[in-house]
This record gives structure tokens, C-alpha cells and sequence, in this order.
């Protein structure tokens, strides 16, 4: 499935987990302070950034831990790649620790 969040990012889920990629303003990326209002970036026709905040769930709601948080900042193109990857061959969280090791 994919979902489309307020013309700031997506998210997609696969079998078992979930992957939100966001690059709007108050995410954890170059856009986190464009823009003076959270709901401004409707009214964009394009929204673009260099990097984006990603987080990932399960199914129960339990968030994937980065290391020190359970959303990574302003991770760039080539990693948020690796990571939808990773979240596609991965049964759950903890399979996905072992893929994480590599990226």
C-alpha cells in the first residue's frame, strides 16, 4: 500500500512493516524550517529536499529504534533506498535490525 501524507512525504507498507519518508516543514530534514505554517505545504504544486525523515513501524504500532530514536533525520537519497529495501525483505523489526547492520 502506499499513502500520501499532506503533500509532505509517504509511506509504505509492505507485507508486515511500514516506512514513512517525510520532507515537509517540522520533519527532520533541509525543509524543517521553510515555512511558517504546518499546513502551508498543501498549497504547493512540488514539494522537494535533499533529505527526509524516515521512521518505521510494525502492524502492532511498534516503532523500529534507529540506534537513539525511532525517527531518523535527514537521511539522504541512496540510504532511504536501502532502507525500503530492507523493510520489503523483512519479515519484522527484528529481521530488520540484522538488514540495518548493512546500511
Amino acid at each position: 500500500m502506499i499513502a500520501l501524507t499532506k503533500n509532505r512525504g509517504f509511506q509504505l507498507t509492505f507485507d508486515e512493516l511500514t516506512i514513512s519518508v517525510q520532507i515537509g516543514v517540522h520533519n527532520y530534514c533541509e525543509r524543517r524550517s521553510t515555512l511558517p505554517e504546518f499546513d502551508s505545504e498543501l498549497s504547493l504544486g512540488l514539494v522537494q529536499s535533499n533529505n527526509a525523515e524516515i521512521a518505521i513501524w510494525d502492524k502492532e504500532g511498534k516503532w523500529f529504534n534507529f540506534g537513539n530514536d525511532e525517527v531518523k533525520g535527514w537521511v539522504e537519497t541512496k540510504e532511504i533506498a536501502k532502507w525500503i529495501e530492507a523493510v520489503n525483505k523483512s519479515k519484522d523489526l527484528e529481521e530488520l535490525k540484522s538488514f540495518s547492520e548493512t546500511i
